[in-house]
């Protein structure tokens, strides 16, 4: 029995949500307070010629997202033209840099090159990930985690000592490599994960396979592209977007979530499922409806927050590719000062990205389009000064790179985007930017509950639900409430109707 769903949010795994719950014949309508969708993966335009991707830049794991098109009988090329990017990144060291092609095997040679045996050990590792990413995102990811009974199979007990589950991501890396720029450069994708690399599971080797094997990836105009291609699905399925739209209270009636009070009107749905921050929606509830205390939410492992800069430049900044990270100082001072201190750091590592460098529509002719990114702890007061300290650093380390002078006067465009400002945007608990951290203690059915445990009918989606953080896992968020959504529906929902 087909009914009226509301789902809030329509960033990605809002999108996700809302495409395949109208797909199953439902009456999906989409709230969003923005005027635009794509929450975090949101874009801006400037007067003078710039296009910003505001949030995500790496498009890893390009099988995951495919797969998404592909269940609603599309590929992504009919959305937008996907390339590769070669090199894949660029890394900076003091002194150094080092470059990452897009060709295994030129990987599997640089890796040689650097320290003699590594070439053969990437290849162990590598079979290793590939096996725990053929596990982990095919089969671990799509489970709701309501029991840990839903991972007793002989598959999966035939894999558990292969994934690595109870090794943490540093030493397993420290197995294979001993040079400290090659481990640096396969830590480098689980910082985002939340944790110190000595906190990760070593099965988040998937990410390098994911990365680093099946390619880094830009579509062209933009990461919103991936976005604009996700809401034209959704809505070829029959959902309704409403913009503008602030949800300011779930309604409920005894067991069940009845509607939305939005922009102070109040709508009637038959089931809802929340994409918006978690700790957000709960406080959307009548407190003794709500999953977790705030004691709770306090006692997580948050991801980072970070600053960012969204910067014009009047010319082409020479020697600069499309990624690039700055690993001049020291990995774990910085991881220090966001999971233990807390504190803004000393000497930052961060992240340029350059989309002109391969898009030409993201910027007028003959300049850049240039975002800069460092990791951050949350909780943080982040005054304008206090950007524009860290601003002037990073680009005096680019100026050093690239070998640019007086980066700062050749601005066009400037806009920065930090802790307060995902807070006031996102709802996001501690102006968090990567949602919880994917430590062993808050993996699978260890993250919050894909279901509210009091209210037969409201689901939740997004980054802090599972299977986490990223893109790719936010798309399969959404897949996994929807058909949360038709499961309760054959179960006790038709009773609550």
């Amino acid at each position: 029995m087909n009914k009226k769903i509301a789902i809030i949010g329509a960033g990605i795994s809002g999108l996700s949500a809302a495409a395949y719950a109208a797909r199953a014949g439902h009456e999906v309508h989409v709230f969003e307070k923005h005027a635009q969708a794509g929450g975090r993966a949101r874009e801006f335009r400037t007067t003078n010629g710039f296009a910003f991707d505001m949030g995500p830049s790496w498009y890893w794991m390009p099988d995951i997202i495919e797969d998404f098109f592909r269940d609603f009988g599309h590929s992504s090329s009919d959305f937008y033209s996907l390339v590769p990017l070669d090199p894949q990144f660029e890394m900076v060291f003091a002194g150094e840099k080092i470059a990452v092609p897009s060709s295994y095997d030129q990987l599997k040679a640089l890796f040689e090159q650097i320290e003699a045996g590594a070439g053969g050990k990437l290849d162990a590792f590598m079979a290793s990930a590939k096996y725990k990413y053929e596990v982990g995102m095919k089969e671990f990811v799509e489970k709701p985690c309501h029991s840990w009974t839903e991972f007793i199979s002989p598959k999966i007990a035939r894999s558990a000592i292969r994934l690595d589950l109870l090794s943490n991501f540093r030493s397993y890396v420290q197995r294979y490599f001993s040079d400290h720029r090659l481990r640096a450069l396969m830590e480098f994708p689980v910082i985002f994960l939340g944790a110190s690399p000595k906190e990760i599971p070593a099965l988040y080797s998937i990410m390098n396979y994911g990365g680093y094997v099946l390619g880094t990836w830009y579509p062209m105009g933009g990461f919103h592209r991936l976005v604009a291609g996700m809401q034209q699905i959704a809505e070829r399925q029959g959902a309704v977007f409403h913009f503008g739209q602030d949800v300011e209270k779930i309604l409920a009636t005894n067991d069940r979530a009845t509607g939305l009070l939005a922009n102070g009107v109040r709508l009637e749905f038959d089931a809802i499922i929340a994409s918006s921050d978690y700790h957000h929606t709960e406080t959307l509830l009548d407190r003794e409806l709500r999953n977790y205390s705030e004691r709770y939410w306090s006692s997580r492992t948050f991801a980072p927050s970070c600053l960012i800069y969204y910067l014009g430049i009047t010319e082409k900044i020479p020697g600069l590719g499309h990624h690039t990270l700055f690993f001049e100082n020291d990995l774990d001072r910085h991881v220090d000062a966001i999971y233990r201190t807390k504190t803004w750091p000393t000497e930052p590592l961060f992240y340029a990205c350059c989309p002109s460098k391969t898009d030409a529509s993201v910027a007028p002719e003959g300049q850049e389009n240039l975002f800069l990114l460092m990791p951050l702890a949350i909780g943080l007061q982040d005054s304008e000064d206090q950007r524009e300290l860290y601003l002037h650093q990073m680009l005096s380390r680019l100026e050093r790179h690239t070998g640019t002078q007086r980066l700062a006067e050749k601005l066009a465009y400037k806009k920065s985007y930090c802790i307060s400002d995902f807070i006031n945007d996102y709802n996001a608990y501690g102006g968090n930017a990567y949602g919880l951290a994917n430590t062993l203690g808050q993996t699978a059915v260890l993250k919050p509950s894909v279901r509210n445990r009091r209210l037969d009918n409201l689901f939740y989606a997004g980054q802090l639900t599972v299977p986490g953080p990223g893109v790719p896992p936010a798309i399969i968020s959404g897949r996994i409430a929807a058909r949360e959504l038709n499961t309760i529906k054959n179960k006790k929902y038709e009773k609550a109707i």
